[in-house]
């Protein structure tokens, strides 16, 4: 192919002069790809929020939000929705304080003192769990931690949300485990070795240079394992009960979020009713808690973000 000739002061052209017929394709295409994840979300967005500001219409956004007192499947109904935000919020919290400590040591130990032989049985073995249905948590929760936590002479309900909360945190290690040990692998070996130089301990390296250089990657890994957990249905709808309880003591039965909008789903409520607009008012709610967390941790993780060369 000719070269294009240069004229005075002109601006050598680095582009060919046909453009390839794959590369559009290509380009078209990974186009398309974007399109359809926005589009995905804009129609949840709509097919959500329709129904629940059809809802509001009815009821007061502020009675919904203030009330004390859930029950609009009952005459007469009510619809404050503070016991279901906070059965979510303890629920989560308990899985919360399981699975950040936990899955953060097993990325340590993965990370830094783990032998490759001993990483590759490990991480398998973490992803294994990953994989396992969360109805089977549900039920593992229900039969076995439930029964177990009343031997050791732990008061709790049949229905209860700290079984469900502990069993949830051990659903999330995966998460947490696995993300924060790939964000501890890619800070830089000179940062471990110049640590090492100075005289500091395998300890001291972990938890004062290699944590700390990875902690957006680790908050990061916080925040999903957060979310997973707030978004849960199976776990919380069997072992943790149905009943809308405004109540922080873990040891009674409560009704999370999620549970409430699959159990009245599944119902025989009329399509159209403001019992059935219920789901898309909650939903709402939760989708809106989801977006402002993962605002606040999108800020947090890139206030903190490591770059390295």
């Amino acid at each position: 192919m000719a070269t294009p000739e240069l004229t005075a002061g002109a601006e050598p052209r680095l582009r060919a002069e046909r453009r390839r017929i794959g590369e559009d394709v290509v380009k078209a295409v990974l186009a398309l790809c974007a399109l359809v994840s926005v589009a995905t979300t804009v129609g949840i967005v709509v097919a959500l929020f329709v129904p629940a500001i059809e809802f509001f219409r009815e009821v007061s956004i502020v009675d919904f939000l203030t009330g004390k007192d859930w029950s609009p499947l009952f005459e007469p109904a009510s619809f404050g929705v503070l016991p279901l935000i906070a059965g979510t919020l303890l629920v989560t919290a308990i899985a919360s304080l399981v699975a950040m400590p936990l899955g953060l040591g097993a990325a340590v130990y993965m990370s830094e003192y783990a032998s490759p032989r001993a990483r590759g049985i490990i991480k398998p073995a973490f992803e294994l769990l990953a994989g396992i249905p969360t109805i089977v948590f549900g039920y593992f929760a229900l039969t076995f931690v439930t029964p177990l936590l009343r031997d050791i002479g732990v008061p709790v309900d049949i229905f209860n949300t700290l079984s469900a909360g502990l069993v949830m945190g051990v659903m999330l290690l995966p998460t947490v485990a696995s993300l924060s040990e790939d964000a501890m692998g890619a800070v830089p070996r000179d940062l471990r070795d110049g640590a090492y130089a100075l005289g500091s301990t395998k300890v001291q390296v972990a938890t004062r240079i290699v944590v700390p250089a990875a902690v957006s990657g680790i908050v990061a890994s916080f925040v999903l394992a957060i979310s997973r957990a707030v978004g849960e249905t199976m776990i919380v709808l069997v072992a943790m009960g149905q009943q809308p309880n405004l109540s922080f003591d873990p040891r009674e039965a409560a009704e999370a979020m999620t549970a409430f909008i699959a159990a009245t789903g599944a119902g025989d409520v009329p399509t159209g009713s403001t019992e059935y607009k219920t789901i898309f008012a909650v939903g709402a709610t939760l989708f809106l808690m989801t977006l402002v967390m993962n605002v606040f941790a999108i800020r947090l993780v890139r206030k903190y973000r490591e770059a390295y060369e």
